[in-house]
């Protein structure tokens, strides 16, 4: 059976993303990154029950605390606060410097070690104007570097089934493919009840909106 290394946040788009190339035929293994975001914990229990759910075996839960130690984000410092007022253009303070290329170049050791041929990221190009990590020409620049730098015979694709749509669209395909979306967790500052109010929120909740469907996680606001 193909194999595919899938980089599992716990979020909505990550979980989709593993759950549509395991239809597509490959067994799973998978990798959680825990940064010192602020929500690690719960998005580590995410993980566990998305990858219970998919019948993933074969696990990574891996910890980088030097991303604190580097710091510049939201996400991983504490001292800055998470903007709750509204997408913006330009690069927003939650951008994690090189987050998906330092992830990538994990996830790429493992499927080596593994005998994997893909890596599944959730990667989302609506995300892009925010997220430079996030554009198709990111990725396929990570997969040519991979591909040079392990050994001849280790060929790896980078499956990013989810880079063009928008969240509305993903939703709706979590939806259709049946995905628990209960389960997995997109706030970037709380981990009893999602704020609605941080960028991921705001993305996620609106994303159900457009979708016509309500989010089944528990918001401060419900």
């Amino acid at each position: 059976m193909k194999r595919a290394v899938a980089i599992v946040s716990g979020g909505m788009d990550s979980s989709l993303s593993a759950l549509i190339a395991k239809r597509e035929g490959y067994e799973l293994i998978g990798v959680h990154f825990s940064y010192g975001q602020r929500t690690w914990r719960r998005e580590r229990q995410a993980f566990e029950a998305i990858a219970q759910w998919l019948g993933i075996t074969k696990r990574y839960p891996i910890e980088l605390p030097f991303f604190k130690e580097i710091g510049a984000s939201a996400l991983t410092d504490t001292s800055i606060a998470v903007p709750t007022d509204g997408l913006k253009p330009g690069i927003p303070i939650t951008y994690v410097p090189f987050r998906n290329g330092i992830f990538l170049s994990i996830a790429a050791a493992i499927a080596e070690k593994e005998g994997a041929e893909a890596i599944v990221i959730g990667v989302v190009e609506e995300d892009s104007s925010g997220y430079p990590d996030c554009r198709r020409s990111f990725i396929e620049a990570m997969e040519r570097a991979i591909n040079l730098g392990t050994k001849d015979a280790t060929q790896i694709t980078i499956k990013t089934p989810l880079i063009h749509l928008k969240k509305e669209q993903i939703v709706a395909k979590a939806l259709e493919l049946g995905l628990p979306l209960e389960l997995t967790w997109s706030c970037y500052q709380r981990e009893d009840r999602a704020c609605g109010v941080c960028d991921s929120c705001r993305l996620r909740l609106k994303g159900f909106a457009l979708a016509g469907a309500k989010d089944p996680i528990p918001y401060l606001s419900q």
